[in-house]
């Protein structure tokens, strides 16, 4: 796989943008099916100032909230944990492909990007039983949904898949840049940043029509929608770029910390993960 398998150990940390999505309340029960359940014996694993830390799989890199509990993929343990938000009690693991890395909800179920599998899975929040698995292009990581579709970044096809959520349709893939990582829905299109080509990438979410390609800075691995403009985090510049949404033009430019990552959006303020310096960088919209 190279340099995209590389890029998405570096650059996705993934996706705290997609811990402010919302959606309906799960089952609170330990589900039948899982390989790891009994929330009463999966407490915090250590606490420590300012927080608490809960075990899950080995190499956990994607992470969602369905409203109600977390899901996070565990890349080197190739499952996905479920864990109640507010107690980190462990809810279930499930067996999933092979090095999963985005994960995305869409309202009901779960979805899965395994980047060695590639294909993306559906389970149902409620209890983590395989809905469906779908193929789509080489090495997926990104998911994002639109509110009627999911959106799959697929780094070593330089595409993205566009699959209907009802039932796994595919219905479309668009050539992008050079490895795709991340991707954002902004209301209308679809934004995906292209590691190797240091550009974003601008699809008509109806369609799948690029409607632009633009240049951000060195590396660009995180992205999100504040409401109103488009944050790039660009992971060898050491900068965040604001975009604006109709036409992509860079409007302001930011120096966070080293690496910096990802990107996630709390409502009020943009939040930006260091990778190199340890921290976390918050800016005003």
């Amino acid at each position: 796989m190279g340099r995209a398998i590389s890029a998405v150990i570096t650059a996705l940390v993934f996706c705290g943008a997609c811990l402010s999505q919302q959606g309906q309340k799960s089952s609170q029960q330990p589900p039948a099916n899982a390989t790891q359940t009994a929330p009463e014996q999966q407490g915090p694993a250590k606490t420590s100032e300012g927080g608490a830390s809960f075990d899950v799989g080995k190499f956990p890199i994607g992470v969602v909230s369905d409203g109600t509990n977390i899901w996070v993929a565990n890349g080197g343990s190739n499952t996905v944990t479920k864990l109640r938000a507010s107690d980190g009690g462990v809810l279930g693991t499930f067996s999933v492909g092979k090095f999963p890395i985005g994960v995305a909800f869409d309202g009901t179920n779960i979805w899965v990007a395994n980047g060695e599998s590639n294909n993306v899975m559906k389970l149902r929040a409620s209890d983590g039983a395989v809905l469906g698995t779908f193929k789509v292009g080489t090495t997926p990581v990104g998911v994002a949904f639109d509110g009627t579709n999911i959106w799959v970044a697929n780094s070593d096809s330089n595409t993205v898949s566009k699959l209907r959520a009802s039932d796994g349709a595919v219905l479309g893939s668009f050539s992008v840049g050079r490895v795709p990582l991340s991707v954002a829905f902004d209301g209308a299109n679809i934004w995906v940043t292209n590691y190797e080509s240091d550009s974003v990438t601008k699809l008509r979410a109806s369609d799948g029509a690029a409607l632009g390609s633009f240049n951000v800075g060195k590396a660009p691995g995180g992205v999100a929608f504040d409401g109103t403009s488009i944050w790039v985090t660009n992971e060898d510049s050491n900068n965040m770029m604001k975009l604006r949404t109709n036409d992509g033009v860079v409007l302001e430019t930011f120096t966070v910390g080293t690496l910096p990552l990802q990107v996630a959006f709390d409502g009020a303020n943009i939040w930006v993960t260091n990778g190199s310096s340890a921290s976390v960088s918050k800016l005003k919209k």
